[in-house]
C-alpha cells in the first residue's frame, strides 16, 4: 500500500489510539492530514472515548505486580480488546482508514534503567484489521538514550505551529515549545493521576470542574513537600511514569492528614505552580494552547492563569479531549512516509529518529 500523499489537496485518514496513564479510557480519533501552502493540516473527522469496564481498569491499573505469564497475556488481550473496538469503530462510522497508530498503554517507563513497556498488542489489532498498525513508538528513542516522552512535539510544531507554546493536562502535564530553533519537551508534574486518584475516595472518577478542590484550602506543609521533591530539580531532559507517582509522589499525599478537599485544593496548587515556574523560566509568551483532561478543570485553570501571565488558548472540546489521539495518528503518517517523529530536542535521544513498527496481514 502506498501512503504517500500524491499531491498537496490528497487527504489521508489515520486512526489514532490513545490509552493515558490516567486510565479514564480508551481515545479512538479518525483524522484526516494533508499539505496546505507548504505545511501539514488537519480535521478531526469523528472521535469517541471508550472507558475500561472496572475489570480492564483493575487489570491494567495492577499488572506492573503481577508474573510475566499474566503480564503477557494481558498484553494480547488487551491488543484483541483494542483491535475489535478499531473494527466496529471503523464499521460504524463507514471510514475508510490508510493505516491504525495505537500508542497502547503504559504498563512500565523507566527510561533511567533503559526501557519503557506499552501494552496492547499489536499484531492482535492487525489481525482483526485490514489496515497497517503501527505502534511501539518509544522504545527506539529509549534505546539512543532518550527518555521515550513527551513524543507529542513533533505534533504541535508541525500542526498546531501558531501557538508559542503547547500544554498538556493528562494524566501527567507536559509542555513544548521552540527554543533557539529546536522543539523542547518536558514532563511538568502530575495532574488527573492525582485528581482522580483523590477523587475516587469520595466515590467520584474525577473532580467536576474542580469544585471539589475549589471548596478546600491550600495545605502549606503538604504543599512544601510537594514542591520539593527531587524531580523538580532535574534540568536536563526528564519524563515522569506511573512509578515515580506511586512511589515518591502518592505516598507524600496519602499519609497528609488533611481532609480531602484540602488535599484536591493543594494538589491544584501543586500543579499550577510547577506550571508556571516551567513558563518563567524558559520566558515564555504570546499564546499557549491548553488541551487534555484538565483543560475541564475550571479551578486548576484558573489558578494557571492566575499565577502566569501567557495568554491561555482552550480550543474546542473535541480538540481538547482528542489531540494526543490526533498526534499520534499523525506520528503513524510520518513513519509510513519515513520521516523524522521523535525529536531528540524534546526526549533527549541522540539524534531525531522515525520510531515505531509496522504490523500488516497484507492485503484481504
Amino acid at each position: 500500500m502506498n501512503l504517500r500523499m500524491s499531491n498537496s489537496n490528497e487527504k489521508m485518514m489515520g486512526i489514532g489510539l490513545m490509552s493515558g496513564t490516567s486510565l479514564d479510557g480508551i481515545d479512538l480519533a479518525a483524522c484526516n492530514f494533508w499539505f496546505e501552502n507548504g505545511k501539514y493540516a488537519f480535521e478531526i473527522v469523528v472521535a469517541e472515548t471508550f472507558p475500561y469496564d472496572s475489570e480492564w481498569h483493575d487489570r491494567l491499573k495492577f499488572l506492573p505486580q503481577q508474573d510475566a505469564v499474566t503480564y503477557v497475556k494481558t498484553h494480547v488481550e488487551l491488543g484483541h480488546l483494542y483491535g475489535n473496538l478499531l473494527n466496529e469503530f471503523i464499521n460504524k462510522h463507514q471510514l475508510k482508514a490508510s493505516f491504525i497508530a495505537s500508542h497502547g498503554h503504559t504498563i512500565f517507563h523507566q527510561p533511567s534503567n533503559k526501557f519503557t513497556a506499552q501494552i496492547g498488542d499489536l499484531a492482535a489489532i492487525a489481525a482483526l484489521n485490514t489496515v497497517p498498525v503501527i505502534g511501539d513508538f518509544r522504545t527506539i528513542d529509549v534505546a539512543l538514550g532518550g527518555q521515550g516522552a513527551p513524543l507529542v512535539p513533533i505534533g504541535d510544531r508541525l500542526l498546531f505551529h501558531e501557538y508559542q507554546a503547547c500544554l498538556n493536562l493528562g494524566g501527567i502535564a507536559n509542555i513544548s515549545f521552540e527554543k533557539n530553533s529546536e522543539r523542547v519537551a518536558f514532563d511538568i508534574c502530575p495532574v488527573n493521576m492525582i485528581l482522580n486518584s483523590l477523587a475516587t475516595l469520595l466515590d467520584k472518577n474525577y473532580d467536576d470542574q474542580g469544585l471539589i478542590a475549589r471548596s478546600g484550602a491550600v495545605n502549606n506543609d503538604l504543599l512544601y513537600q510537594l514542591n520539593n521533591l527531587d524531580f523538580y530539580h532535574i534540568n536536563s531532559a526528564k519524563s515522569l511514569g506511573r512509578e515515580w507517582f506511586e512511589n515518591e509522589f502518592l505516598p507524600i499525599v496519602a499519609s497528609s492528614t488533611v481532609k480531602l478537599e484540602d488535599k484536591l485544593c493543594t494538589c491544584v496548587e501543586h500543579i499550577a505552580q510547577q506550571i508556571a515556574l516551567s513558563i518563567q523560566e524558559n520566558q515564555l509568551a504570546g499564546k499557549m494552547l491548553i488541551t487534555g483532561g484538565g483543560s475541564f478543570n475550571n479551578f486548576l485553570i484558573e489558578r494557571i492563569q492566575a499565577r502566569t501571565t501567557i495568554k491561555t488558548i482552550i480550543p474546542d472540546t473535541q480538540t481538547i479531549a482528542f489531540k494526543e489521539a490526533l498526534i499520534f495518528a499523525f506520528l503513524g503518517l510520518l513513519k509510513f512516509q519515513n520521516k523524522i517523529n521523535v525529536l531528540g530536542s524534546s526526549t533527549g535521544s541522540k539524534n531525531d529518529h522515525v520510531g515505531g513498527c509496522i504490523y500488516s496481514k497484507g492485503q484481504s
